[in-house]
């Protein structure tokens, strides 16, 4: 482990000698690339550091107890000791965190597809509380949300609804919202009062860039048409609306939020770049069945994640048998302890796997 952060700091070190130099400076890619490579290990290489400096403070600190001291002195050294073992414990687990190969994705924006599954109309309810949640959740962590498509049914409800989040590492939380939850309460609708249970499937892609997605004009056919809001009812009478397909993977993509055909096709692509790009990741991560299963992060779309149960005020997350009875706050955005709880799930297997 000392070897690899040592290799790490000498790479971070050349990288500041490179950030100086003239050619550098001058060639826009290359700084950029250097720079975000920098930014990239600085929280690692200013840990490695503080890790030597209190080992070498904790060696001091354990000769001084092998010489002839007076009992004050001792006492002072021993609790000196005590929390030098400590701090040095705290960095050493935080070294092992930081040496986890960093998934790719985790510092880019994301596109988020929430759909009514089981349950009609209280499921079209249910992915509206979704959104909802995930909105207010993006406003806590000042992240920007954008609508790029919505259908919407007459109760106020969403068959399906799909939006983007913007801000830095949107993916590196969200991803763990991948998969069906379940609600079960109440319907609004019901006169009888029986609690029933609806599911909403949530699938979170990262914003794919047009270097990472090869997609060629002449493989999408486009299509426009007059869009239309809730109920079905025409709300624009020029072609406005653009569908877009992707014929070589059959990809289908649509968008009418925007009044301008152009800005509802650059939002379609960026849906369309992103569920390609979403397909081969899911391809490759195929061939590595065995690890997807010790990862929260990557399960099955189909798969249910959690519960969200109305009667009982309470949110079960299935994946790490985590409950909290706090249902209502956390339909108004405070999912991060959830968030958290999965994050550290899953450093843990993947430090485990390190050991193994």
């Amino acid at each position: 482990m000392i070897e690899r952060l040592q290799s790490i700091e000498d790479r971070y070190n050349k990288l500041n000698e490179l950030l100086s130099d003239p050619d550098v400076i001058s060639d826009s890619n290359k700084l950029r690339e250097y720079s975000k490579e920098q930014s990239d290990i600085e929280e690692t290489v200013t840990t490695f550091r503080e890790y030597k400096e209190v080992t070498e403070e904790l060696e001091g600190a354990e000769q001084m107890l092998e010489e002839k001291l007076d009992s004050e002195m001792r006492e002072m050294v021993k609790m000196e000791l005590s929390e030098l073992k400590e701090r040095h414990e705290e960095l050493t687990q935080k070294l092992k965190v930081l040496l986890i190969p960093k998934d790719p994705n985790d510092d880019k924006n994301v596109i988020i597809e929430i759909r009514g599954a089981a349950g009609g109309d209280e499921a079209a309810l249910f992915a509206a509380d979704l959104y909802k949640m995930y909105s207010r959740y993006a406003e806590m962590q000042g992240w920007k949300t954008e609508i790029i498509e919505a259908s919407y049914t007459e109760i106020g409800g969403y068959k399906e609804i799909i939006f983007m989040i913007n801000g830095q590492g949107a993916y590196s939380k969200m991803k763990y919202e991948n998969g069906a939850h379940r609600v079960q309460r109440v319907p609004s609708t019901e006169s009888g009062g029986r609690i029933h249970t609806s599911t909403a499937t949530v699938a979170v892609l990262p914003e794919a860039e047009e270097v990472e997605v090869d997609i060629h004009e002449k493989d999408i056919r486009v299509d426009t048409f007059a869009s239309s809001g809730p109920g079905g009812q025409s709300v624009n009478t020029t072609m406005s609306a653009v569908r877009l397909t992707h014929v070589p993977t059959g990809t289908v993509v649509s968008c009418q939020d925007e009044k301008s055909q152009i800005k509802n096709k650059d939002k379609a692509m960026k849906v369309l770049r992103a569920r390609i790009y979403d397909k081969f990741q899911q391809e490759a991560l195929d061939e590595y069945a065995a690890n997807r299963k010790s990862a929260v992060g990557t399960g099955d779309r189909s798969e249910r994640i959690r519960t969200y149960n109305f009667p009982q005020n309470r949110v079960t997350d299935h994946r790490i048998g985590l409950t909290i009875q706090k249902l209502d706050q956390i339909l108004q955005g405070k999912v991060e302890e959830f968030i958290e709880a999965l994050i550290i799930e899953d450093q843990t297997n993947a430090m485990k796997q390190a050991d193994a």
